[in-house]
Protein backbone atom coordinates (compact mmCIF):
# COMPACT_ATOMS: atom_id res chain seq x y z
CA UNK A 1 0.00 0.00 0.00
CA UNK A 2 3.29 2.40 0.25
CA UNK A 3 2.92 5.26 -2.35
CA UNK A 4 -0.44 3.82 -4.30
CA UNK A 5 -1.59 7.86 -3.23
CA UNK A 6 1.61 9.29 -5.40
CA UNK A 7 0.32 8.84 -8.52
CA UNK A 8 -2.31 10.94 -8.40
CA UNK A 9 -0.77 13.66 -6.77
CA UNK A 10 0.70 15.02 -10.30
CA UNK A 11 -2.95 15.30 -11.73
CA UNK A 12 -4.44 16.66 -8.58
CA UNK A 13 -1.28 19.48 -8.64
CA UNK A 14 -2.16 20.20 -11.89
CA UNK A 15 -6.00 20.34 -11.33
CA UNK A 16 -5.32 22.66 -8.95
CA UNK A 17 -3.33 25.36 -10.64
CA UNK A 18 -5.60 25.28 -13.66
CA UNK A 19 -8.08 25.89 -11.33
CA UNK A 20 -6.62 28.86 -9.90
CA UNK A 21 -5.49 30.11 -13.24
CA UNK A 22 -8.84 30.33 -14.14
CA UNK A 23 -10.20 32.19 -11.01
CA UNK A 24 -7.54 34.29 -11.48
CA UNK A 25 -9.70 36.00 -14.06
CA UNK A 26 -12.73 36.09 -11.93
CA UNK A 27 -12.59 36.52 -8.23
CA UNK A 28 -12.00 39.94 -6.59
CA UNK A 29 -7.91 40.36 -5.94
CA UNK A 30 -6.77 39.34 -8.76
CA UNK A 31 -7.70 42.46 -10.99
CA UNK A 32 -4.43 43.67 -12.08
CA UNK A 33 -4.14 41.06 -14.25
CA UNK A 34 -6.96 40.42 -15.74
CA UNK A 35 -7.76 39.74 -19.05
CA UNK A 36 -8.82 42.02 -22.18
CA UNK A 37 -12.58 40.51 -22.10
CA UNK A 38 -12.54 41.29 -18.26
CA UNK A 39 -11.96 44.44 -18.63
CA UNK A 40 -14.11 44.57 -21.18
CA UNK A 41 -16.93 43.91 -19.32
CA UNK A 42 -16.12 45.94 -16.43
CA UNK A 43 -16.53 48.88 -19.14
CA UNK A 44 -19.49 47.83 -19.73
CA UNK A 45 -20.99 47.62 -16.16
CA UNK A 46 -19.26 51.01 -15.52
CA UNK A 47 -21.47 52.16 -18.16
CA UNK A 48 -24.82 51.20 -17.44
CA UNK A 49 -24.19 52.19 -14.07
CA UNK A 50 -23.70 55.41 -15.12
CA UNK A 51 -20.31 55.82 -12.85
CA UNK A 52 -19.99 58.48 -15.27
CA UNK A 53 -22.71 60.64 -14.18
CA UNK A 54 -20.43 61.63 -10.79
CA UNK A 55 -17.45 60.69 -11.57
CA UNK A 56 -16.51 62.17 -14.63
CA UNK A 57 -15.42 65.98 -14.62
CA UNK A 58 -17.87 68.27 -16.43
CA UNK A 59 -20.78 65.42 -16.71
CA UNK A 60 -22.75 66.93 -14.23
CA UNK A 61 -22.25 71.05 -15.90
CA UNK A 62 -23.60 69.43 -19.15
CA UNK A 63 -19.45 69.63 -20.03
CA UNK A 64 -17.90 65.96 -19.54
CA UNK A 65 -14.31 65.97 -19.76
CA UNK A 66 -13.94 62.23 -20.78
CA UNK A 67 -10.34 62.80 -21.17
CA UNK A 68 -10.27 62.00 -17.60
CA UNK A 69 -12.99 59.42 -17.41
CA UNK A 70 -13.81 58.80 -13.77
CA UNK A 71 -11.45 60.91 -11.96
CA UNK A 72 -13.75 62.54 -9.85
CA UNK A 73 -17.20 64.78 -9.99
CA UNK A 74 -16.52 68.64 -10.58
CA UNK A 75 -19.97 68.87 -8.39
CA UNK A 76 -20.74 67.89 -5.25
CA UNK A 77 -23.94 66.41 -3.58
CA UNK A 78 -25.03 68.05 -0.02
CA UNK A 79 -27.22 65.38 1.80
CA UNK A 80 -28.91 67.00 4.53
CA UNK A 81 -27.55 67.83 7.63
CA UNK A 82 -24.88 65.03 6.67
CA UNK A 83 -22.71 67.31 4.63
CA UNK A 84 -21.42 67.94 1.31
CA UNK A 85 -19.76 65.08 -1.00
CA UNK A 86 -17.57 65.31 -4.11
CA UNK A 87 -17.64 61.78 -6.14
CA UNK A 88 -14.01 61.04 -6.10
CA UNK A 89 -11.72 60.03 -8.20
CA UNK A 90 -11.62 55.83 -9.02
CA UNK A 91 -8.59 56.22 -11.44
CA UNK A 92 -5.43 53.78 -10.77
CA UNK A 93 -3.37 57.51 -9.62
CA UNK A 94 -2.18 56.17 -6.70
CA UNK A 95 -1.99 59.55 -4.28
CA UNK A 96 -5.40 60.96 -5.93
CA UNK A 97 -7.81 58.09 -6.68
CA UNK A 98 -7.75 54.06 -5.89
CA UNK A 99 -4.30 52.94 -7.12
CA UNK A 100 -3.24 52.55 -4.05
CA UNK A 101 -6.41 50.39 -3.06
CA UNK A 102 -6.67 46.43 -3.62
CA UNK A 103 -9.11 44.61 -5.53
CA UNK A 104 -10.28 43.24 -2.12
CA UNK A 105 -10.40 46.52 -0.81
CA UNK A 106 -12.50 48.04 -4.09
CA UNK A 107 -14.71 44.91 -3.68
CA UNK A 108 -15.08 45.42 0.27
CA UNK A 109 -16.05 49.42 -0.29
CA UNK A 110 -18.93 48.12 -2.71
CA UNK A 111 -20.06 45.79 -1.29
CA UNK A 112 -20.35 47.07 2.18
CA UNK A 113 -19.87 50.64 1.76
CA UNK A 114 -16.73 51.13 3.74
CA UNK A 115 -13.54 52.32 2.44
CA UNK A 116 -10.13 50.88 3.72
CA UNK A 117 -9.76 53.55 6.12
CA UNK A 118 -12.58 53.24 8.16
CA UNK A 119 -14.92 56.11 6.55
CA UNK A 120 -17.98 55.16 5.33
CA UNK A 121 -19.24 55.66 1.33
CA UNK A 122 -21.51 59.20 0.95
CA UNK A 123 -24.94 58.39 1.44
CA UNK A 124 -25.66 59.41 -2.65
CA UNK A 125 -22.90 56.38 -3.25
CA UNK A 126 -25.49 53.55 -4.58
CA UNK A 127 -23.47 50.76 -2.87
CA UNK A 128 -26.15 48.64 -1.14
CA UNK A 129 -27.41 48.59 -5.52
CA UNK A 130 -23.72 47.48 -6.22
CA UNK A 131 -23.08 44.93 -3.58
CA UNK A 132 -25.83 42.68 -5.14
CA UNK A 133 -23.68 42.31 -8.30
CA UNK A 134 -22.23 38.53 -9.19
CA UNK A 135 -18.76 37.84 -8.24
CA UNK A 136 -18.17 37.62 -11.54
CA UNK A 137 -19.24 40.52 -12.64
CA UNK A 138 -17.61 42.79 -9.02
CA UNK A 139 -14.23 41.48 -10.33
CA UNK A 140 -14.92 43.19 -13.88
CA UNK A 141 -15.97 46.08 -12.75
CA UNK A 142 -12.41 45.73 -10.46
CA UNK A 143 -10.48 45.20 -13.29
CA UNK A 144 -11.62 47.92 -15.23
CA UNK A 145 -11.23 50.42 -12.46
CA UNK A 146 -7.57 49.08 -11.75
CA UNK A 147 -7.08 49.59 -15.66
CA UNK A 148 -8.60 53.02 -15.82
CA UNK A 149 -4.98 55.42 -16.58
CA UNK A 150 -3.78 57.38 -13.71
CA UNK A 151 -5.07 60.94 -13.42
CA UNK A 152 -4.40 62.96 -10.75
CA UNK A 153 -7.25 65.10 -9.67
CA UNK A 154 -7.75 65.86 -5.66
CA UNK A 155 -11.58 66.36 -5.34
CA UNK A 156 -12.41 68.32 -1.84
CA UNK A 157 -12.81 66.41 1.52
CA UNK A 158 -15.80 66.44 2.57
CA UNK A 159 -17.72 69.68 3.80
CA UNK A 160 -19.89 70.64 6.73
CA UNK A 161 -23.24 72.09 6.12
CA UNK A 162 -22.48 76.01 6.14
CA UNK A 163 -18.90 75.86 5.71
CA UNK A 164 -17.36 77.41 2.16
CA UNK A 165 -17.85 74.75 -0.38
CA UNK A 166 -14.78 75.19 -2.98
CA UNK A 167 -16.84 73.85 -5.73
CA UNK A 168 -20.63 73.65 -6.91
CA UNK A 169 -23.31 71.16 -5.27
CA UNK A 170 -26.65 69.69 -5.64
CA UNK A 171 -28.80 70.08 -2.49
CA UNK A 172 -30.28 66.28 -2.03
CA UNK A 173 -33.21 66.02 -0.06
CA UNK A 174 -33.83 62.58 1.62
CA UNK A 175 -37.09 61.34 1.89
CA UNK A 176 -39.25 61.83 5.42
Amino acid sequence: MTGWWKAPLPAAALAATALAAAAAHLLPGTARAADPALVERGAYLAQIMDCDGCHTPGVMSGQPDFSRRLAGGTVGFRVGDLGVFWPPNLTSDPATGLGAWSAEEITAALRTGLRPDGRELAPIMPWRSYSALTEQDMAALVAYLQSLPAVEHQVPEPHAVGAAAPLPYLDVVPPG
